[in-house]
């Protein structure tokens, strides 16, 4: 099992011609995803040359939009390597034609283009479940990757991650990838995302086959505390933490956009305590909480 992604996905790319599109088209080929098509509306009614995961050469077509993507190949997911003042047009085209699943990795959009679009979505009725932006996307290992996280660090099992980073997202698969993870989800870092950290593990708690939760957050903002709230009240499954930021100083942005810390609000430290309080093991550094997993699951 696994959350959102599987092997039967059927995938487009919107900006499959650019340079990270066709980069990144190739690379989710080669772990397995079955990537159908791509968007482009200035090159509509061409096909880009690939190579799939047995070596044999296909032609992918390119078409105007999400929606006829999606009508002559029977997508259910995309993926949008678009610059970032084209994001938001991107994201709203794949709104409208009720793409079931849609990463966006950009970085840099602006927060205002995607407090629209997250808006627009849910005046929508929130048809389009949206992971990003500002994130690696997600994997289930063995199946299918529709993002920039390595293939080949770890194989399939009973862990659930879920992220904000997407570094310590391939660290932390790399820490356990003797045990193996049914989906990970980099959810990225920016103050306006699509899935959070509650959405991930509301469905991991309800996977069958992930035994056991690893959330990974950082400073600013409250989603770790938030989502502490929703452990202690709705999650029977062990969930193991960790918060990167412990040394940043205080009233500065760290690196994401939504890692500013104001006063107590927002540190390390505070969020650590919410997740202990509500039962979750937190580790100091990411290899102590892969070590904190890994004696979690061998209790089960």
């Amino acid at each position: 099992m696994s959350i959102y992604l599987n092997k039967n996905n059927k995938v487009i790319v919107q900006g499959i011609t650019g340079g990270e599109g066709t980069k990144h088209t190739a690379l989710m080929l080669k772990a397995g995803t079955n990537v159908v098509g791509g968007v482009n509306a200035r090159k509509a009614g061409t096909t880009v040359s690939h190579v799939d995961a047995d070596g044999n050469a296909v032609e992918l077509p390119v078409f105007a939009s999400v929606a006829e993507a999606m009508e002559s190949t029977g997508a259910d997911t995309s993926i949008a390597f678009v610059p970032p003042a084209f994001s938001k047009d991107a994201i709203i085209e794949a709104i409208d034609a009720e793409i079931p699943l849609l990463v966006v990795i950009t970085e840099g959009i602006p927060v205002q283009d995607s407090a629209y679009a997250w808006a627009y979505n849910v005046e929508k009725g929130a048809k389009t479940r949206i992971i990003g932006p500002n994130c690696p996307g997600i994997i289930t290992p063995g199946e299918a990757l529709v993002g920039i996280t390595p293939n080949n660090i770890t194989g399939k099992g009973p862990i659930g991650l879920v992220s904000k980073s997407g570094t310590l997202t391939y660290q932390m698969m790399y820490e356990l990838r003797d045990l193996g993870f049914s989906t990970a989800i980099g959810i990225g870092g920016d103050p306006v995302i699509g899935t959070t950290h509650i959405d991930a593990i509301e469905a991991f708690e309800k996977d069958p086959e992930t035994k056991l939760i690893v959330m990974i957050g950082e400073i600013g903002g409250d989603a770790e505390e938030r989502a502490a709230d929703y452990i202690k009240a709705n999650v029977s499954k062990p969930v193991v933490g960790y918060v990167a930021g412990f040394t940043a100083p205080e009233g500065k942005t760290m690196g994401h956009a939504g890692a500013i810390v104001s006063g107590s609000s927002g540190t390390a430290a505070a969020k650590k305590e919410a997740l202990e309080a509500a039962g979750v093991k937190v580790g100091k550094t990411p290899s102590e909480t892969a070590a904190l997993a890994r004696e979690l699951f061998d209790a089960l």
